[in-house]
């Protein structure tokens, strides 16, 4: 069978044109290659997906409170904070951006057999869960598809700070690097040769003794991208574990390490976000300030 048909037949609300989409975005590997929405399958292909548009879906609202920094009939702009998972999944359903926006914007409810109310959210791009910023929601599915568009031609704006060890050589820079998935851990991303392609601008925005203060572009928007990426150029984002290989732990000021330690995330934010309005055709631009305890380890430092 061709690898379009092969996925429509087996992903439940993707269409056969999104898959391609996919596809042709290198969000699908074979054998850790990219191919073609026509490639034939064989016997023993191995095929990795990571679907990265958020497919509008069904949750449980939940009265969680939300930073929302604009909204109108079509969508609306969120600050998100550390901590909150945006889309549930395996191990999460409860407590995400997702069952909040269900709530506070009262999409149109329908009845299941079990008689719990469920409804439609539509998740545009995503933020890991220890990420802080901005986020779009979508509000219907002809928007959510407008905006995902957007994204696709990289016609989205996104912008982050984030604080690195040590001190990069250039003020600004680009890392263009594709990532996969770790195969010894799944849970993890790397840059490999066969990955998906991916691409971050840098500027270095304050230096400090022994870290560096980064305004990160992202041209693409992989899974942990911006971590893997400054981790690649041996300047790993301060407080991930998953990344920094215990970087943390070698901080030789004891006050500046235990800050680290105390910390609850690590140091990224989603700063800055410009789209255009599907519906009115304005450029919209936003910005949002650090959160408190990110310009706290700025005034240690």
């Amino acid at each position: 069978m061709r690898l379009d048909a092969y996925l429509a037949e087996r992903i439940e609300g993707w269409s056969r044109s999104r898959l391609q989409r996919l596809i042709e975005n290198e969000d699908v590997l074979v054998n850790e290659k990219p191919v073609k929405p026509s490639y034939k399958l064989r016997s023993g292909d191995e095929i990795e997906v990571d679907l990265v548009e958020a497919q509008a879906a069904r949750f449980e609202p939940e009265n969680i409170p939300l930073d929302i920094v604009f909204e109108d009939e079509f969508l609306a702009v969120i600050n998100k904070p550390a901590g909150m998972v945006v889309h549930p999944g395996a191990g999460v359903q409860s407590g995400t951006l997702a069952n909040a926006i269900a709530y506070h914007f009262e999409f149109e409810q329908t009845e299941v057999k079990d008689d719990r109310s469920e409804l439609r959210i539509g998740i545009v791009h995503r933020l890991d869960k220890d990420t802080s910023g901005l986020i779009v929601v979508a509000k219907n599915d002809e928007i959510h598809e407008a905006l995902s568009e957007q994204f696709r031609s990289r016609e989205v704006y996104k912008s982050y700070v984030a604080l690195v060890h040590g001190s990069p050589d250039q003020n600004m820079g680009k890392i263009e690097a594709p990532i996969g998935r770790n195969k010894h851990n799944r849970l993890r991303m790397k840059v490999a040769t066969h990955g998906r392609s991916a691409l971050s601008l840098w500027k270095v925005r304050t230096r400090y003794a022994k870290f560096t203060l980064l305004d990160i572009e992202i041209k693409t928007g992989r899974t942990h991208q911006i971590r893997v990426h400054t981790a690649f150029i041996n300047h790993p984002v301060v407080g991930d574990e998953i990344y920094n290989e215990g970087r943390d732990n070698t901080v030789a000021d004891t006050n500046t390490r235990n800050a680290i330690a105390s910390m609850p995330r690590f140091f990224l934010h989603a700063e800055r976000l410009s789209f255009t309005h599907p519906k009115t055709q304005e450029r919209l631009e936003f910005t949002q300030e650090l959160p408190i305890e990110l310009k706290q380890f700025l005034d240690l430092l």
